[in-house]
């Protein structure tokens, strides 16, 4: 397993904890448009949430098809990269050139025709995400999907994983992101839950 993500942060008390875990992720993303989901965090809160030492965790912003007023807004804040879904090719090649960030191009996959678009952007993305087409909904998608997907590329599969998926991580080339497996009923993310993942995937 080359990384581990852990999406979806809305509080401060569920960042410092993650950032004083002993076994650190190496991403921690926080839904910065998307308003339809619970994790969305509005911009003053953002702000004020991710201005803290990163401890050598990048932190993610995570944007379906953002407009300018957005990326303008955030551009100062502390983020390493940008998550993007439904920003086609040429959009997000201008986007990491204006912006000089690193680009997460989420590809949404349900079936196999989904997956190929990837290569329309291995050159242009730092990491090419595989997800559910369910978005904030943590659904899932058959895996196999990927086996084609070169070895070489950096990459990530997300969609409804679970903690103890994760061994069945161990040697695979790509980096794991969870959101919805680390919540408790209310959609709040659940530090027990974080710490098993943590301490587990340290292992892996």
């Amino acid at each position: 397993m080359k990384g581990l993500k852990i999406c979806g942060v809305s509080d401060p008390k569920t960042l410092t904890y993650i950032l004083n875990h002993r076994h650190k992720p190496s991403m921690i993303g926080f839904i910065t448009n998307y308003e339809k989901s619970r994790r969305f965090v509005e911009y003053e809160k953002l702000k004020d949430l991710i201005n803290v030492d990163k401890k050598n965790v990048s932190f993610v912003s995570v944007l379906v098809n953002p407009n300018d007023e957005i990326l303008e807004r955030i551009k100062d804040l502390n983020f390493d990269y940008y998550q993007l879904y439904d920003v086609d090719a040429d959009r997000t090649n201008e986007i990491k050139s204006k912006y000089k960030i690193k680009i997460i191009t989420a590809i949404t996959v349900s079936i196999k025709d989904d997956v190929i678009k990837y290569k329309k952007y291995s050159d242009i993305s730092d990491v090419i995400l595989f997800d559910s087409k369910g978005y904030h909904k943590s659904e899932s998608f058959d895996h196999n999907l990927l086996n084609d997907v070169p070895d070489e590329m950096d990459k990530m599969i997300a969609g409804n994983i679970q903690i103890d998926d994760i061994p069945s991580f161990k040697n695979k080339n790509f980096m794991i992101d969870l959101s919805g497996a680390l919540e408790d009923e209310n959609g709040k993310k659940d530090i027990s839950k974080i710490d098993k993942l943590l301490n587990l995937s340290a292992k892996i």
